[in-house]
């Protein structure tokens, strides 16, 4: 019986991949697509040069910084549930690292320019500082890693944990930070964008390691402990909460000196609002905290599909912000009122188009495989049989 179940268990591993790297192939086929032909097959223009792909890919960075907050919890303030939990949680955040930086890099146009960035560096630019946030963060979580794998190196679990965790709010600032210092945008420019990256980070990091971690549980047909669904929903809500309450705060503050991009993007900005609304604030917040708080309500599997309604309402507040930020017009000459032929103070039109798509589904496609592969070579499966459910 164990012989059949081990040969079952290898086609579905093989099956899984072979999709993975079918969505990765597709992801390249894309991206050569729109190098061979151009800006012009994708749905961006001179007005919104950020689309879909970097949605996609600042969605699994800003993730990979969160999904690390298991291993914090765990390694850095001594919670044992976490700590059973720590390697998934850093083997998490290389794979969704690796997916949302061959986004960004296939998304910006000559990819083979990288080592120019590499070797070039420009002090003021915070594209520059993310160069080594990134690379630093994949060799700090790899050595991470070791030494909570490798017997002789768990003395170093600890030290190894509280580095990673400065370096994971460090990077995730840095990203806030590609907004913050936009001030010429009315969308941006603000100081409470990386705070709120960082805690966004948090929300959208543990519902993508819950997700994971259900399907390890469901493949080896185990239950989770309810103590540890417990802490794990409980987390999640707060962390739902806390990003309502800086996304309104950002709105709030931002309405006193860009009304009429607040009214854009709130009320009469056509998709804008419709996506902010429906799809983040009660698909993505009010629903998942309804489902977190009155379980009935969504059955015996309520923490994992609020969990997947928190990342489908976390790619619409970043398209809103993305992409609805470009699409309001730049206010060139504040109080000044400035009229050309060439469209100024017009509203960015913009729809994904095919290509765009098929490169952000590739990262996550990359990221499906490193996470499916290394499950399967190492053991990252979560044990709780020594671990108490109290603090």
């Amino acid at each position: 019986m164990d012989l059949l179940q081990a040969r079952r268990d290898t086609r579905i591993f093989y099956l899984l991949v072979g999709l993975g790297a079918l969505v990765v192939a597709a992801g390249l086929v894309a991206a050569h697509y729109m190098e061979e032909y151009g800006h012009i097959v994708t749905g961006m223009n001179n007005q919104i040069v950020w689309g879909m792909p970097h949605v996609f890919a600042i969605f699994m960075i800003v993730a990979a910084s969160g999904v690390l907050n298991v291993a914090s919890i765990g390694s850095v303030f001594g919670k044992p549930p976490y700590k059973t939990r720590a390697p998934l949680s850093g083997l998490l955040s290389i794979a969704l690292l690796a997916g949302g930086l061959s986004v960004l890099m296939l998304d910006l146009g000559r990819p083979e320019r990288i080592i120019v960035a590499a070797t070039h560096f420009n002090p003021t630019s915070v594209f520059a500082w993310n160069v080594f946030l990134y690379s630093g963060l994949f060799a700090f979580v790899g050595i991470y890693l070791w030494t909570m794998m490798e017997k002789r190196m768990n003395p170093w679990s600890r030290p190894a944990g509280l580095l990673v965790f400065v370096w994971r709010i460090i990077l995730t600032t840095g990203t806030g930070m590609i907004f913050a210092l936009l001030v010429a945008r009315q969308a941006y420019g603000t100081a409470i964008l990386p705070p709120m990256f960082i805690v966004m980070s948090f929300a959208w990091g543990l519902a993508v390691f819950y997700i994971v971690q259900a399907a390890m549980y469901g493949w080896n047909e185990m239950e989770l402990n309810p103590a540890i669904l417990k802490r794990l929903k409980n987390l999640l809500g707060l962390f739902i909460l806390s990003v309502i309450y800086l996304v309104a705060v950002y709105h709030v503050t931002n309405f006193a000196r860009h009304a009429a991009f607040e009214r854009f993007i709130l009320a009469e900005g056509g998709i804008y609002p419709m996506l902010f609304w429906g799809g983040y604030v009660f698909l993505g917040s009010v629903l998942p905290l309804f489902l977190i708080y009155f379980p009935r309500l969504g059955g015996k599997h309520h923490v994992l599909v609020a969990s997947m309604l928190v990342i489908s309402g976390s790619f619409c507040l970043l398209y809103v912000l993305i992409i609805g930020g470009q699409a309001f017009p730049l206010s060139i000459f504040p109080g000044y009122e400035a009229r050309s032929s060439f469209g100024d103070g017009q509203i960015g039109s913009y729809a994904p188009s095919l290509p765009e798509i098929l490169l952000g589904c590739g990262g996550l496609g990359v990221s499906f495989l490193i996470t499916t592969i290394g499950v399967r070579a190492l053991n990252f499966m979560p044990r709780d049989e020594n671990t108490q459910a109290g603090d």
